[in-house]
This record gives structure tokens, sequence and C-alpha cells, in this order.
């Protein structure tokens, strides 16, 4: 039995049992309300109308006590639609987010200023970690937001909407020999000094591993942290060359710093936000998604709140209309 059954049968009721005038107002077509009765009759096994040929002559003692239950029933369905719709627009709450530090410290401070403005009233928690770590989190329904880059086998059971691309920045000191190349700098170039960058995926999954491996090299990656800021203290001390997310190059940095744009040495990285399949999203939940994802249209959020697969996610975004963001006076631009 369907809800969609009981609509018609009470359509055909309060349409004086007239087929033709129930299924205009249903906005359907005839013959599909009559099979959808008929099916309703079959699965419950009496008959709710008495029949004059191919019309129905009345409601018979089982279709009148059939009805008033149907009756109950819908106004129960517009109750809980009433209140899903309440607990939608709820502008109090929490929200729990897991996410790296390049996220944390260089994308979230004034997407976060702008929701505390919206909704002063929702309280915020940020948990910072490894992509491991957040997908520990997500099992363990910790949060409910996921904000990562790639890793999408560990995030199998969030919907995933892919929000913006970044490439990566070397970060060398002030004087040092690559930025005195005048020219774009290579793999092979940055293959002779010793490295500084991220911590690798535990699962071995690395695009700058691959990247240099794919031109025959082995870099000297010879210190990782999972903090650009780290990373950068690391650079100035002069341990090695720097390699970070292009959020991650602030305009501070340029005191002592020297910033070399590192667009297409490295594959383009995506990142998203993602929450659980079984997430009921509030209003507030939604409007943050679209400060993270700016590119997300009013109608494509609906469509997310809708989405019953990743699929049906993917399908409303190509990654070549996925904003880019950059870092110091680049900010978010618009992919070609």
């Amino acid at each position: 039995m369907k809800l969609q059954q009981l609509k018609y049968l009470l359509a055909i009721v309060d349409n004086g049992l007239n087929i033709t005038a129930a299924a205009e107002r249903m906005y359907t077509s005839q013959p599909g309300v009559s099979k959808q009765l008929k099916l309703l009759e079959e699965e419950l096994g009496m008959q709710l109308f008495t029949r004059k040929g191919k019309s129905l002559g009345g409601v018979t003692p089982a279709g009148h006590q059939v009805i008033d239950r149907a009756r109950i029933i819908m106004r129960e369905v517009d109750n809980i639609r009433s209140l899903a719709s309440d607990y939608f627009e709820e502008e109090e709450g929490s929200l729990s987010i897991a996410t790296t530090h390049t996220q944390a410290r260089y994308v979230l401070p004034e997407i976060v200023t702008e929701f505390r403005k919206r909704f002063p009233k929702v309280g915020l928690n940020l948990h910072q970690g490894t992509s491991e770590q957040i997908a520990d989190m997500v099992a363990a329904n910790d949060i409910d937001f996921a904000i990562a880059t790639g890793s999408n086998e560990l995030f199998a059971n969030l919907m995933l909407v892919p929000s913006y691309r970044w490439d990566r920045s070397i970060v060398v000191p002030k004087g040092h020999e690559l930025a005195q190349l005048g020219r774009k700098i290579t793999l092979q170039d940055l293959a002779r000094f010793p490295l500084v960058t991220y911590v690798f995926s535990f699962g071995g999954h690395s695009s700058l591993k691959r990247a240099f491996a794919d031109e025959g090299l082995d870099p000297d990656v010879v210190f990782t942290a999972r903090d650009a800021d780290v990373i950068k203290t690391y650079v100035r001390m002069g341990l090695g060359v720097g390699i970070v997310a292009s959020m991650a190059a602030d305009c501070s940095d340029k005191d002592d710093l020297h910033v070399i744009d590192a667009e297409g040495l490295f594959p383009r990285s995506t990142t998203w936000i993602g929450y659980r399949k079984d997430a009921v999203l509030r209003r507030y939940m939604v409007d943050f998604i679209q400060l993270f994802a700016s590119h997300v249209s009013s109608k494509q959020l609906d469509d997310i709140r809708r989405a019953a697969s990743q699929e049906d996610i993917d399908s409303l975004f190509k990654p070549s209309e996925l904003p880019i963001r950059g870092g110091c006076d680049e900010g978010v631009t618009v992919a070609a």
C-alpha cells in the first residue's frame, strides 16, 4: 500500500466519485488513477466502490471504513511534514564539524564569522585531524559535517558535496635559489632539494608522491606535518622547501618567505563537505553548506537535501564548474 494510492482514493471521494475530475485535481491521468485504485483493492482483497459499468456507483461499507482511516493517515502525514518543516526552520542548536588544519586555519574563519551573524544561537564545535581521524569521528557519530580533500574511499557512508578545487604552492625563504629561476618551476627543480610537506595518508596514496614517480623522480621528503604553519616554520629554519595547499599561502608570509605558484605540477585537488546519509539537514546546516560551497545554487541545495545517493549529488556538479581557491591576494575564482 502506498500513500499515493490513499491520496487518489480520497481525491475520488472528494470529487463525487468522478475519476476524471480526481485525476485533474491530482495533475495526473485518468488511467493512472484507475490503475492505482484497482491495485489498492486487489491488495486489500475487497471492493471499495460499487460499479455502474465503467463508472463508480457508490462507496461500499468496507470502503467507508477504509476512507475514514485513510483521512486519519493523511492528516498524520501532514502533521509530520509540518513537524519536519518546523525542525528545519529552527535556528537554535549545535553544529559539529571535523576538518583538517588547513581548512580550519585558512578557509573557515570568514565562513564561521558570517555563519555566527546569521545564527547566533547555534553553538559551533570544531575538531581537527587527518582524513583518517576525521573518518573515525564520522564512524563514532561525533560530528555533523566532515570537510576534507580526496580520500573518498574513507567516507563511503557520507554524502559528499564538492566545494572547491585548489593547487599547491611552494614556499621558500627570501633569496632562495628557487625564487630566482626566472621561469616556471619544475618537479626536477624541486627534486634537487629536501622537501617539507603534509603528512601522507596511512594508505600510502599521495598525489604528490605519484607526480614525482611519474617523472621517474624520488623526492627527499625530510619532514612532514599536518599543520601548514608548522611546515612554514621549518622552512624558515632552513630545513627544506615547503609544499603546502595554495590556501595556506598567507599574506603575512611575504615578510620572510617567497611563495611560488605550483599550478600544473601536481594534480588539482577537490575539497568537499560531507554529511551522513541518514542526516536530517536543518536550515542552519543547509546555510553552512552554501557558505562553504559558495557555488551551490538554491535549487541545487534543495536537490542536495532530497538526494538519495552520492550519484544524485555528483550529477549536480561537474569538476570544471567548481571554483578554484587560491591563497593571498587570490581568494576564490570561478573556473573557466
